[in-house]
């Protein structure tokens, strides 16, 4: 029972927001490629499997990122009880933690057909090296970015087998919708970051972070718009559009940098946004 705790505690099941944030761009992608020749049985069936990919693909990043940060979370208020951190869980277990989740993830994304699985694989470079970006660049928010909303272009292929305009403009926003609400997240450890040298894009704008968020959220308030217009979705979706616009820049007019507590509530707000972006195409399909 204890490892099974520190197995949950070091994978964060019991924090389901970042999964979830994995997952809704998935729910995106494939709403978005839903057409009259996709059963409602088959569009369930290809959700649960990305909202199971997902929770299995962000545990074993946990995990890897855990490895990779040992030295460093051990030094950090927030981090230094993780299971790696402080010892309770081996690197060595880590790894096959790590591996037995990726092992179960392959299984799942050998359900979909080929191209998909191609285009999966070639974004693991991405995944497993975003924890080492930010020794290196103060933009691995960027990275993460690229590698969370991958998803939504996997959905889109698991039903088309190909590449479309569509997703590729979704998937910019979406990258700069990370951006945003991960350098929200970051403030939290700002201070520890700058101690031991870890770089983010919340140290990089730390002087002006509302002007970078504005900008980032500003990308993606037009990507989803210009998705609108391209697929000419009705005037509902853009209705929809209003309530999105408003939780996007409400997080800039209420974000406290100083305030670890407002950071990490305005980073899980986001969840909601996702479940509303979703419902905003479900009902402009529909309509």
């Amino acid at each position: 029972m204890e490892q099974l705790r520190l197995f949950i505690e070091l994978t964060r099941l019991k924090k389901p927001i970042g999964f979830m944030l994995l997952f809704w761009p998935c729910s995106w992608g494939l709403i978005l490629a839903y057409n009259k020749n996709i059963s409602v049985e088959q569009f369930i069936y290809y959700l649960f499997y990305f909202f199971c990919g997902s929770v299995l693909m962000r545990s074993a990043g946990c995990v890897v990122n855990d490895i990779a940060d040992k030295n460093f979370d051990d030094k950090v208020k927030r981090t230094k009880y993780r299971p790696i951190a402080s010892g309770k869980v081996s690197v060595i277990q880590g790894f096959v933690y790590a591996s037995v989740l990726c092992l179960i993830a392959l299984i799942i994304l050998l359900q979909f057909n080929t191209f998909t699985i191609v285009l999966a694989l070639l974004s693991m470079p991405f995944a497993f090296t975003y924890p080492l970006m930010k020794r290196f660049t103060y933009w691995p928010q960027l990275f993460l970015g690229i590698t969370f909303n991958y998803g939504l272009i996997l959905a889109w292929t698991s039903i088309y087998s190909q590449l479309s305009i569509y997703p590729l403009i979704f998937y910019f926003g979406a990258i700069f919708w990370t951006l945003g609400y991960d350098t929200i997240y970051g403030f939290q450890d700002i201070k520890d970051d700058e101690i031991i040298g870890v770089k983010s894009t919340s140290i990089k704008f730390k002087k002006n972070p509302k002007i970078f968020l504005f900008i980032c959220y500003s990308i993606t308030f037009i990507s989803i718009l210009l998705l609108g217009i391209l697929m000419k979705f009705d005037f509902i979706y853009f209705i929809g559009l209003i309530l999105i616009g408003y939780l996007l820049f409400k997080q800039i007019k209420k974000f406290d940098k100083d305030n670890p507590n407002n950071c990490l509530d305005l980073f899980k707000s986001n969840n909601l946004l996702g479940l509303i972006m979703f419902l905003n195409i479900l009902i402009a399909k529909l309509y």
